[in-house]
This record gives structure tokens, sequence and C-alpha cells, in this order.
């Protein structure tokens, strides 16, 4: 996947918005207004790897922890909680994964919505 197939896929996902909270070198994706995602658009200097495309997403802890063993190309997210979030190099791995650890991880903030909240985005799964 390259960064406009990220972008669109995450878009496409019911509720989601944009914005750029942080600046202009990283794009934020929520849903009703928690950050689920949020794309590195380049810039910064940051570790060894900062020059590869990649977007940290909010995942559960013990799932971070198995993705980070089995890929190389998942590692603790820079700038946020490592317990809970990881950095994905998207465009090193299989399109279909990044679209399922996505959609994961939108998943798991909707799973923290209050009820009346939540329904209306189970509805649309």
């Amino acid at each position: 996947m390259d960064i406009e197939q990220v972008r669109a896929y995450t878009l496409s996902l019911y509720g989601v918005t944009e914005d750029q909270p942080f600046g202009d070198d990283n794009i934020t994706y929520r849903v009703e207004g928690k950050i689920f995602l949020c794309l590195w658009l380049g810039g910064g200097s940051h570790s060894m790897n900062d020059s590869m495309p990649r977007f940290a997403c909010k995942l559960a802890p013990e799932r971070n922890e198995a993705l980070r063993e089995q890929y190389e190309t998942v590692t603790p997210a820079f700038h946020w909680n490592k317990k809970h979030w990881s950095d994905i190099y998207y465009e090193q791995l299989d399109p279909c994964l990044v679209r399922a650890w996505i959609k994961e991880s939108y998943e798991l903030i909707i799973s923290t919505l209050p009820k009346a909240k939540r329904a209306k985005y189970l509805l649309q799964a």
C-alpha cells in the first residue's frame, strides 16, 4: 500500500474524520473524536527508520507485543504510549494485513465508546 491507499481506506470506515493537531507532518484519524491512527507525512528526525513511511495505530497491548515479535516492520510507536501504540511500516507489508490492522484499531476505539454511540457503528459493520 502507498500513503494514498492508507488514507483512502481509513477514510472509508464509517464516521472517520481527519485532522492535523500535531502539525503538518502528521494526519490523525478519529472516530467520535478519539484518535485511532496517526499517519506520518514525512519530515523531522526521530529515528534511523525516519525516512520510511509509517503510521501509528492503537491496538491492545498483547496484540502489539505479538505483532512486534512477528514482524520487523511493527515497532513501538515513537511519540505514543508504547504499550498501546505501534508504528506500522505499511509499504513493506501485505496490503491485507495493513487494512486488517487499521480496521482492528478502529474497532478497538469503537469498543470503548459509550453504548449509545457504539450502537450506530455496530449497525454499519
